[in-house]
């Protein structure tokens, strides 16, 4: 019985050195904030990896966006690394999309993107109804 009760502690005492090491491997936190023309956080934004599939949403309430690592969709991690070049697409409806490049520092990693509002330019000749057009396989009886 004490031989069990010390293979416990002993494994409990490994777990616990192990455990920083395990928090050395993390990488480097980054953090984007997207902000519109005045300085005020864009809730809708998002942020995407170029050689990433997914799109990630920013903080509804601060327009931030942190991460220390981005999973690739052939399944490898993207880990950030002192020293890396960060290349991020950042884009929000009614805005013109944007591409960065970042180089990853020890500490603070803290960059603010600001997004220009689309124009768009409306005439009084472009306001007509769209026209659309549905095709038909089989005529309709009686119409020709």
């Amino acid at each position: 019985m004490m031989n069990l009760w010390k293979t416990i502690a002993l494994s409990v005492g490994l777990m616990t050195l192990s455990a920083p090491a395990l928090a050395g491997d993390l990488g480097l936190d980054v953090t984007i904030v997207v902000v519109d023309q005045a300085g005020a956080p864009i809730p809708t934004a998002v942020i995407r990896h170029p050689a990433e599939a997914d799109r990630h949403r920013v903080n509804t309430s601060n327009g931030e966006w942190t991460t220390d690592v981005l999973y690739l969709p052939d399944g490898s991690e993207l880990i950030f690394e002192k020293g890396m070049d960060l290349t991020l697409e950042i884009s929000a409806p009614g805005y013109v999309t944007q591409k960065i490049s970042y180089q990853i520092r020890k500490r603070k990693n803290r960059a603010t993107v600001q997004l220009e509002k689309m124009s768009v330019i409306l005439e009084d000749d472009e306001m007509d109804d769209p026209v659309i057009q549905f095709g038909r396989d089989k005529p309709i009886d009686g119409a020709e």
